[in-house]
């Protein structure tokens, strides 16, 4: 087989295994059909992806005519992934199967650990997770981890300000202790992803994901693709000024939208009255006017940014998730406002605004299914 040769099978195995992927109950048949390849190539690969465990088969479908076709599935259990989601304060570790679904959890709650102990904590979580993991052919087929900074396409963290980070290399760090291939990304950008494959943003071709915790982030979805920019860097979008020679952020900068409108300024505005969101949240829902005119005042900010954001991109949707999204009851009457008064009457006519459908699990997924498509990328093209 010539190199081109193989280049062509390669592509046509991983083309055959993602329609299998996509369409759930399928059979070879209907794999030529849509995919365009003949039925003989289809067959051949089919037999491969069966031979490796990536697919199987179950009893006969219906037939249009003739034999009834056997039915192809995914095997979503060929393997697992581990998602870990890094936060200011807390670290989330899941395992979940090849379609997203998480399988165990591990939640910590953490007051601004230095990298030495969060790395630690991770250890601990992703090799508790490796003793539980079922029995499977591929076992994890690797660890993503979503961390709230600027990650460059090598996967080092150049800065996370409000983790105190700066050239933290947690991929090697990683990929030393378990020998499992390692992906790092911006959490937010893998909120986005996440929703987009299995939240609030499944129907929607172009999507802003709004990570608001300690700080705030943005993922970016053009035409169903995660944008990048240039070097990987976008969606720092928490740094935008919304107040010139405002409060200090993080960053270093001052008026940054996330210090006016994240949890940490939540919590700094309510001063003595609560230490947590949750303790703020209760105290809302307890009918305590102070908290309530917190949420309010947040919310406001929010919807400041979120105006600048549907006027700049005129997305289809904008999903707010993390942490803030825990205080809905309390924030969304005060975005919603902030948006009808602001935002230019054509950008938002056929906009939606919702919050998150993952919850705290959107970062966690996104890294995950990155993990996914990276690996059936190299299985689906290997010969």
């Amino acid at each position: 087989m010539t190199w081109n040769q193989q280049v062509v099978k390669k592509n046509n195995k991983a083309l055959v295994l993602q329609i299998i992927i996509e369409k759930e109950q399928i059979s070879r048949a209907d794999i030529a059909q849509v995919s365009g390849l003949n039925k003989t190539t289809v067959s051949l690969l089919v037999n491969e992806l069966l031979e490796e465990e990536l697919i199987f088969e179950s009893g006969p479908g219906i037939s249009s005519g003739g034999r009834r076709p056997v039915i192809l599935h995914f095997n979503k259990e060929a393997g697992y992934t581990i998602g870990v989601d890094i936060g200011v304060n807390y670290v989330l570790c899941v395992l979940t199967d090849l379609q997203g679904k998480i399988i165990i959890e591990k939640n910590q709650i953490v007051q601004r650990t230095p990298y030495s102990g969060i790395i630690s904590i991770v250890q601990t979580m992703i090799q508790s997770l490796l003793e539980e993991m079922p029995a499977s052919k591929y076992g994890v087929v690797g660890i993503g981890a979503g961390v709230p900074g600027i990650v460059n396409n090598e996967g080092t963290i150049l800065l996370a300000p409000n983790l105190g980070w700066t050239n933290i290399q947690l991929k090697a760090d990683l990929e030393k202790m378990f020998q499992i291939p390692v992906i790092i990304e911006n959490e937010a950008k893998a909120g986005a992803v996440g929703e987009q494959q299995f939240g609030a943003g499944q129907d929607f071709h172009n999507i802003i994901y709004i990570s608001a915790g300690i700080g705030i982030g943005v993922g970016i979805i053009f035409n169903k693709q995660l944008y990048q920019g240039k070097n990987g860097f976008s969606g720092e979008m928490g740094h935008m000024i919304i107040q010139m020679n405002g409060k200090r952020c993080n960053c270093g900068s001052r008026g940054c939208w996330e210090a006016y409108a994240s949890e940490q300024a939540l919590l700094e505005m309510a001063e003595q009255n609560a230490e947590t969101l949750e303790q703020l949240v209760q105290l809302a829902d307890n009918g305590d006017q102070t908290a309530r005119d917190l949420f309010k005042e947040a919310g406001n900010y929010l919807g400041y940014g979120i105006n600048n954001i549907i006027n700049t991109f005129n997305p289809d949707l904008i999903i707010l998730g993390n942490r803030m999204a825990l205080a809905k009851d309390w924030i969304e009457e005060a975005i919603q406002t902030t948006i009808v008064n602001h935002t230019l009457p054509y950008h938002k006519r056929e906009m939606q605004f919702n919050f998150s459908k993952l919850s705290k699990y959107s970062t966690v997924l996104g890294v995950s299914a990155f993990v996914v498509e990276n690996f059936l990328k190299g299985e689906a093209k290997t010969s």
